[in-house]
């Protein structure tokens, strides 16, 4: 698959218009600007300051102290977030709509990350498909889910690149490769906002701009320093094609970026976002980060950091109330111009038209749950969590299970856990109401695959704990889940090794909480928390048939368990059918096809680890080399791209043009075949290496890669590009992207390490 980041008024008489242009085809982009600019007209400077004010729609410590009523009435709002309650929501827009002078609608915002009531697999896990028909397909049912529901803008997808396993936001994003990166991206805008924006889908949101996935240390919201070369090459890419996918808004990163924080560095937002991509949308700022630019050390003062934000090219303040505070007087004090003020408010009024917010600016409830509820929508779900899953290990083919197995031990704290299967951000888990989620469990899709005869012994506990409790645990008012006491863990050990011994087989249930992972959910420590390490130990120990199942939201240290457990099925955070889902997967209702879309470490000690390093002096394929480190193999346990399957593969007979100009396109070919007796999905992945040019260039690169279904003894033949979007670089030294003449080395294979070699030459045009 080829996905290159760089290819290619409101009064009664606006209102008249509005209900002409319902009745006829989605405006053109002339048609969607006039009415903007016929609102923009008659706006006063507090109103147009209002659209760039996004306002909390419920009490949240910290962010609102009270409903947002009075200044939604005065034009003061143009958006809300934090609330997910329809009734609340279409209240407050019938105050927008029925009371303010202009009868502007809200644009109503949530972050529905992967799924709204039907939680999807988190992102993490998404791209571990390494088919992005698979984000496409879940993200436009979670924009059918959210739209009925009320909420028109979504603060996905994060696009962070992210190489650091430590940091917690690893689970929201694709992992470490911008061009896997980039295809998902792609397909997340798409799925969201569908061809264009209409009022059956949403307004979609490209986040953290940009480097925050790089933050020093793994640390959620620490500085980032990252070279222009690794910003260009790397972490921009999926951006660049979330533009190109047309997405209508971007989120700017809480952190510093090389000592500018990036709700303010103009050359993010502006010179780069707009200037050299064209990039049309609007920027909103994370959470209170335009107020915080004075806690950062960079604004003097609010004032100044609503003047510095709105300089760098920042449209919306979310609910720190700065920008509706100051930027009247900004504008009265002639820091900024009324132009520049309609041109940052107009592409939020033409959101909301493309949206047909002023048509349609209120949700049914009374159809809403029928459509929230879909059948449809847990099968879909049930079957992209199982294509999302990634087979780690399966010695002497231990997998798949037996549906005649007539007794089984399932141990782990998350045996047996709703809460934690569908990861954070869960909408209505989150701020509405709880009882609407009905994840499956993983015994529960156990019990639902075996003969009702079938004994499934559960031994679920102790429940996994956060040292400190996490952001969003403050905000529902969660209590600490206490430590457990020797006795209790002694308790839980014993009863967990009596029921390995009486068992057939014992499927092990390990991993992280949902809390775990995600905002503010960094890790010092990759290994298995609490007591699942002596507890996974002990239970192998009794000698029965063991496999692993890891329900997380990045990789973790399983050191032990790759030597000793002789089945690993990487599940992460599966969502709601995920307990079905599992199931499918471990009895051979459905072949494990996932790929793993970061490298997997052995220690936290390596991070950050990734597969797209430089060579160094002493590299790490050279005959005399060692190790990194004294103490560690520093190569990772897993590599990057690595996921095995119930069936076996062959790729072979590759072919490459010999010789292209620069400007030209070379075809790689290569065939693919199932050799086993058994159906199943090989991703056949392309890799090069520029061996020489102006700047050093990482060992490989993924370029290429697809995903194909192969009936035993089936073989395809599978063809990618390799040109410009493919071969070129930005260059710290010419500070252009070009393709540049040379040797490049090309790969094709199942995983990072793949060894089926060819070269390419590229001679000047």
């Amino acid at each position: 698959m080829r996905v290159s980041p760089y290819r290619n008024c409101a009064t009664l008489f606006f209102l008249a218009i509005s209900l002409l242009h319902a009745q006829s085809a989605q405006p053109n982009d002339e048609q969607v600007r006039d009415r903007a600019d016929a609102l923009l007209k008659q706006m006063t400077i507090e109103e147009k300051a209002g659209q760039l004010n996004q306002a909390s729609g419920r009490i949240i410590k910290g962010f609102a102290d009270d409903k947002p009523d009075a200044a939604i009435r005065a034009g003061k709002v143009g958006s809300v977030l934090w609330q997910v309650d329809v009734h609340e929501l279409n209240r407050l827009q019938h105050i927008a709509v029925d009371e303010s002078r202009l009868h502007i609608p809200l644009l109503m915002a949530f972050d529905v990350i992967h799924g709204y009531r039907i939680i999807f697999p988190v992102p993490l896990a998404m791209a571990s498909s390494w088919d992005p028909s698979v984000e496409e397909q879940a993200q436009h049912a979670a924009a059918e889910d959210a739209r009925a529901a009320e909420i028109q803008w979504t603060f996905t997808p994060m696009l962070d690149i992210a190489r650091d396993a430590r940091w917690g936001r690893i689970v929201e994003g694709a992992g470490e490769d911008p061009y896997l990166g980039a295809a998902m991206a792609w397909a997340q805008v798409r799925g969201f906002q569908g061809d264009q924006l209409s009022p059956t889908t949403i307004l979609a949101c490209a986040k953290h701009f940009a480097g925050y996935g790089a933050a020093e240390g793994g640390r959620d919201y620490d500085s980032s320093y990252i070279p222009e070369e690794l910003l260009r090459n790397v972490y921009f890419p999926p951006f660049h094609a979330a533009v190109d996918a047309g997405v209508g808004s971007l989120m700017s990163a809480y952190m510093d970026l090389n000592d500018v924080p990036a709700a303010g560095n103009r050359w993010l937002l502006h010179d780069v976002l707009r200037d050299e991509w064209g990039f049309k949308g609007f920027v909103v700022s994370d959470a209170l980060a335009v107020g915080n630019l004075v806690t950062h050390g960079f604004a003097a003062d609010k004032e100044d950091a609503a003047y510095r934000a709105f300089h760098a090219g920042l449209n919306m303040d979310m609910a720190s109330n700065t920008t509706i505070t100051y930027l009247p007087k900004l504008l009265s004090e002639g820091k900024i111009t009324q132009a520049q003020l309609d041109d940052a408010v107009r592409p939020i009024l033409e959101a909301k038209i493309r949206l047909g917010l002023f048509e349609h600016p209120y949700s049914d409830e009374t159809k809403m749950d029928a459509v929230l509820n879909r059948q449809s929508t847990r099968d879909l779900e049930r079957k992209l969590a199982a294509r999302s899953m990634v087979l780690l290990k399966d010695d002497n083919n231990i997998l798949p299970l037996p549906k005649s197995v007539r007794k089984i031990a399932l141990i782990g704290p998350l045996a047996d856990s709703a809460d934690d299967l569908e990861g954070g951000w869960s909408p209505e888990t989150l701020f509405g109401d709880p009882s609407k989620s009905h994840p499956v469990t993983i015994a529960a899709g156990i019990r639902n695959k075996l003969a009702a005869n079938a004994e499934v012994n559960v031994i679920s506990g102790p429940p996994l704990r956060r040292e400190y409790p996490a952001m969003l645990d403050i905000i529902q008012g969660k209590k600490q889940i206490p430590e457990p006491t020797a006795a209790e863990v002694r308790d839980w050990l014993a009863r967990a090794e009596k029921a390995a011994k009486s068992a057939d087989i014992v499927i092990a249930v390990m991993g992280e909480a949902a809390n775990m992972s995600g905002e503010a959910s960094s890790r010092s420590s990759l290994a298995l928390p609490g007591i699942q390490q002596p507890m996974l130990e002990l239970i192998a120990s009794v000698g029965k048939p063991i496999v692993l199942v890891l329900v997380n939201g990045r990789p973790l240290d399983i050191r032990w368990a790759s030597e000793h457990i002789p089945a690993i099925l990487e599940a992460w955070f599966p969502g709601t059918e995920g307990g079905d889902a599992v199931a499918d997967v471990l009895f051979g209702d459905v072949n494990p096809g996932g790929k793993l879309p970061v490298t997997w470490p052995r220690d936290a000690g390596q991070e950050p680890l990734y597969y797209n390093h430089n060579r160094t002096h002493d590299p790490d394929d050279a005959p005399n080399f060692t190790s990194r480190y004294w103490d560690l193999n520093s190569k990772p346990l897993y590599p990057f791209g690595y996921g095995l399957s119930y069936a076996k593969f062959s790729v072979s007979n590759l072919r490459v043009t010999s010789q292209i100009k620069a400007n030209e396109t070379a075809k790689v070919s290569v065939d693919v075949a199932n050799t086993s007796n058994t159906a199943g999905d090989a991703v056949v992945q392309i890799y090069i290496h520029q061996r020489a040019g102006s700047a050093s260039r990482p060992v490989r690169e993924l370029k290429g890669f697809r995903r194909v279904t192969l009936a035993p003894g089936q073989s395809q033949t599978l063809t990618f590009p390799l040109g410009p979007d493919e071969l070129s670089f930005w260059s710290p030294q010419t500070k252009i992207r070009a393709v540049e003449p040379g040797t490049f080395d090309v790969w094709a294979g199942q995983d990072s390490t793949a060894d089926l070699h060819a070269t390419l030459d590229v001679t000047p045009n």
